[in-house]
């Protein structure tokens, strides 16, 4: 292979675009996969293509890509991506992570929408936001439930939820008690607010 010239060694014409060259390139690479002396002449065969593609266009033979010329000006286009691949999350995250269908999300959003603006615009005793948030609790594990039918785990998903909504209702309702109070909004229905804030977010993304 090493005694052919670079277009014979990678299978492509001299007249050959950039994108032959490189689809050639790849397609050998995956060919000779774990053999390194082939892939090393691969590589060297590109490479001398992609020098002697640079000279011709100096001399004003050729017009090469920006791709070729300017890698950088591609690498700067390219918007990075912040969505977290599926195979490389954790597996007990992978169990679950969920995407919510967005008929179920409205569904979904309406009810602790309207369980929210309940106590929030109807306010009333310990006993309505016990309620409320029983109902709440009960939407939840109806949500999650209906993914994949496992009722003690949906349970165990909203019981969690219902503790942590609590809990971080509670402090932030203790620590902004005067900002509150001027929203006329008590500490134990803010509280409520967070734990179905908490509730919607289990019953859209967890399974």
């Amino acid at each position: 292979m090493s005694s052919q010239s670079p277009y014979e060694q990678l299978g492509v014409e001299t007249d050959a675009t950039f994108d032959e060259i490189q689809e050639a390139k790849n397609r050998l690479l995956q060919q000779y996969n774990g053999d390194q002396p082939t892939i090393e002449l691969i590589e060297a065969a590109y490479d001398a293509i992609i020098m002697e593609r640079l000279r011709m266009r100096q001399e004003g033979r050729i017009k090469v890509p920006d791709v070729i010329r300017f890698p950088e000006k591609n690498l700067e286009s390219i918007e990075p991506n912040l969505t977290f691949p599926a195979n490389k999350r954790p597996l007990w995250l992978q169990r679950l992570w969920d995407k919510p269908n967005p008929k179920e999300l409205m569904v979904s959003s309406i009810t602790f929408l309207v369980l929210t603006g309940g106590i929030i615009f109807y306010p009333g005793g310990s006993s309505l936001l016990s309620l409320a948030i029983a109902l709440g609790f009960g939407a939840s594990i109806y949500f999650i439930n209906r993914k994949e039918n496992k009722f003690g785990r949906a349970v165990g998903i909203a019981l969690v939820a219902l503790i942590v909504g609590l809990v971080l209702g509670s402090v932030g309702g203790a620590g902004f008690s005067s900002q509150l109070a001027l929203l006329r909004i008590r500490p134990d229905e803010f509280a409520s607010v967070v734990t179905f804030l908490i509730f919607w977010f289990i019953s859209n993304f967890c399974r």
